[in-house]
């Protein structure tokens, strides 16, 4: 139960945040976007954390989404049933198809081929005339749901992103509690091993990272909602490093961690952009700092004292 303390009290506090000083439209905003991020920040801790694949093409599949939602949009489907299917669909095939040729490596060649990829997925999006080319694409209305604008309604949209945000950590959490994910962590820590017991690990770590890939779509089409606006920065490889950082940040064991990073990463940004212009000269030390010396990421600092 002890484990269950801290994203209880996560989830907790987002839930009950619009009504403690966070019901303004721009805070909710802010807050909604954490969440987003915060989901895929979870699949890529997913990879990551449990199958030791740091990857930094993580954000093609946030933006393989979004841009799913931005294709359905230019030929008039908004609605909910049609469009998170397409969107997860479209980023989790991606994910397979990168992901089987990527999975052949390792280590350092793994993380350069899934940056390659997701540059690739960059210049591609950012040559689509049709649909905004490097300016972006401007959604004509959010997606509905059951044939209404639930979305369009901030406090609304916010639970949504909530709800989703749990069912995630939920899925990710029971997904690495199975047979599934204990073979991941095997494989993690020696691949050798687990082969000598006749398991094979690329199916699992393909999976592994079909699902991560799948996840982002989701968060993307929720991101492409929250600004009503899609472009080709969804996928460069600086978001990637965001969320990896993100990731790290929140400790690389814990699935909450990574929802925990998300929330540090961005209200930091937000805050030390309002001091200064060259916030960027604060923030890049604090970060390094907290890498250094908080081994664990912020869950282990929350951590029960018995498990430090």
């Amino acid at each position: 139960m002890r484990e269950w303390v801290v994203p209880l009290v996560l989830f907790a506090g987002l839930a009950a945040a619009p009504f403690a000083g966070f019901g303004e439209g721009y805070a909710l905003t802010l807050l909604a976007r954490t969440m987003i991020l915060g989901m895929a920040a979870v699949g890529l801790a997913l990879l990551v954390g449990g199958a030791g694949l740091v990857s930094l093409g993580h954000a093609a599949t946030l933006g393989v989404g979004a841009y799913a939602v931005v294709v359905l949009d230019a030929n008039g489907i908004t609605d909910a049933t049609t469009v998170l299917p397409v969107a997860i669909a479209a980023a989790a095939l991606f994910a397979l198809a990168t992901g089987a040729i990527s999975l052949r490596t390792s280590g350092v060649h793994f993380i350069m081929i899934t940056l390659a990829f997701g540059q690739m997925a960059f210049f591609t999006a950012s040559s689509l005339a049709a649909y905004g080319g490097d300016d972006g694409y401007t959604l004509f209305s959010r997606t509905e749901v059951a044939g209404t604008r639930l979305l369009e309604d901030r406090l609304a949209f916010h639970y949504v992103c909530l709800g989703l945000l749990g069912l995630t950590y939920l899925f990710c959490r029971a997904a690495l509690a199975a047979r599934f994910g204990r073979v991941l962590r095997a494989a993690r820590e020696n691949a050798l091993r687990v082969r000598a017991v006749g398991l094979d690990p690329y199916p699992y770590r393909l999976l592994a990272y079909v699902l991560a890939g799948a996840i982002g779509g989701l968060a993307g089409v929720l991101l492409a909602n929250a600004a009503e606006f899609v472009a080709p920065s969804y996928l460069s490889w600086q978001r990637s490093g965001e969320l990896l950082f993100m990731v790290i940040l929140g400790g690389l064991g814990s699935l909450h961690g990574a929802i925990l990073g998300a929330l540090a990463y961005v209200l930091l940004e937000e805050w030390l952009s309002h001091l200064t212009e060259h916030w960027r000269m604060i923030f890049g030390p604090l970060l390094i700092l907290s890498v250094l010396f908080f081994r664990g990421g912020l869950a282990g600092l929350l951590a029960p004292r018995q498990r430090r």
